[in-house]
Formats: C-alpha cells, sequence, structure tokens
C-alpha cells in the first residue's frame, strides 16, 4: 500500500517538529544521540519525543545519556502498531509536543521519534514540518530497490551504518544510487552514527529546511 501523506501547506506556529522513522535497529536513537550535541552547539533550543509499543526504553536511554536534560524527553506508548501514532492519529504525539511547547518557552526544535516501523511508515504533516527515515546496510542493499512511503515519499533518506557494509556484502555506492532513482530528487544521505559521519549534512538540512537559517 502506497499510502501518502500530503503537506498541510501551512507552516505550524511554534518549534519546528522533525520526525525521525525507521525499521527496528536501523539507528533512529542513535542519529537522535548524535544530533543532540550538535544542535546544542549551535545554539538551538531542542527537546525530544520518543515512541516504543508498550515501553519507554528509548526515552529512558535518552534521558540517561547526560546528552540532554531528562525532563526535555518525553515518552508516547503506541500501543499499537508504530505509525498509528504518527499517521492515522497523531494526537498523543500531538499532546506531548504541546507540553514541551508550554514547559520551554523558547524552544527552537522538537525530535520526534517514531516506534520501529516498516518500510510503509510515514509522517502526518499534522504533527511534523518535515520528516526522515533511516535505514541501514545491514538489511541488505536492495532496501531501497523495495521503494515503500518511507523510502520513496520522506523528506530525507539516511542510509545509516554504512561501517557495516564490508562485513554484510553490502555495495553502499549502489544504495545511495538506486535510493535517488526512487526518489525523485529528494536527498539522500550516508551516515555512521557510531564515529559522527555525515551528522553535519543531517544538520544542515534541519537547518535549512525547518529552522529556516540561511
Amino acid at each position: 500500500m502506497n499510502v501518502e501523506t500530503p503537506r498541510s501547506g501551512t507552516p505550524k506556529p511554534g518549534p519546528g517538529r522533525v520526525g525521525i522513522g525507521g525499521p527496528v535497529g536501523s539507528g533512529k536513537t542513535a542519529l537522535i544521540e548524535r544530533l543532540i550535541p550538535a544542535l546544542i552547539r549551535r545554539g538551538t533550543d531542542v527537546a525530544v519525543v520518543t515512541n516504543d509499543l508498550v515501553t519507554r526504553e528509548d526515552a529512558e536511554r535518552l534521558k540517561r545519556s547526560g546528552l540532554i536534560a531528562p525532563e526535555r524527553v518525553l515518552a508516547v506508548e503506541a500501543g499499537a502498531c508504530p505509525h498509528t501514532v504518527i499517521r492515522e492519529d497523531p494526537t498523543l504525539n500531538i499532546q506531548a509536543t504541546e507540553l514541551l511547547e508550554r514547559t520551554f518557552s523558547g524552544l527552537d526544535l522538537i525530535l520526534i521519534e517514531s516506534g520501529g516501523d516498516n518500510l510503509a511508515s510515514t509522517f502526518s504533516f499534522d504533527l511534523v514540518d518535515f520528516w526522515m527515515f533511516v535505514i541501514d546496510t545491514a538489511d541488505g542493499d536492495d532496501i531501497p530497490r523495495k521503494r515503500g512511503p518511507g523510502i520513496v515519499q520522506s523528506d530525507l533518506l539516511i542510509i545509516n551504518k554504512t561501517d557495516l557494509a564490508p562485513h554484510v556484502g553490502a555495495d553502499v555506492a549502489l544504495m545511495r544510487t538506486e535510493a535517488l532513482s526512487v526518489r525523485n530528487g529528494r536527498p539522500v544521505l550516508l551516515t555512521n552514527c557510531r564515529t559522527g559521519e555525515g551528522i553535519d549534512a543531517v544538520i544542515d538540512h534541519i537547518a535549512r529546511d525547518v529552522l529556516l537559517e540561511a
């Protein structure tokens, strides 16, 4: 099923909201752990909402990380398919972002991490202004060819864990080429969240497309 998630066309007031989706284990939380200090160094006032099925595991990991004040991290328990609360009915996530906005008046940006989902996962633009989708080389270099809304429609596709490619026989260059070919000009970035490779490029996209920095 190719579910198109239309843009609202009207920017939401308040802080920018960036969705981060992708399959289980693709590196969404690791990406956030890299983004937080990089954003703070730029002077960006940031907070996070995490989504899990029936736990708060990712939120607790971020709270323990020392990268961000624990009160700036809120958890949503989806209780159903992860895409339900980021696409079909994002009420719980909208409530979480609104609580963060009321609590931190100078907030510039909220990162919203989806629970691990499949390639059909998308974000409602009632919830986010911009969303990225994370895949990893360990799942195989045929992933871009499988398309799916997450691959095709996200504002930014991230191919993570490039360091693992030699160990699983994946061709990173092929993954990038095939991803670009199915995305109709939408950008594709390569990252290694273990080393921080590619994180600056992700930050540049957020700064330009969400924070509207020159």
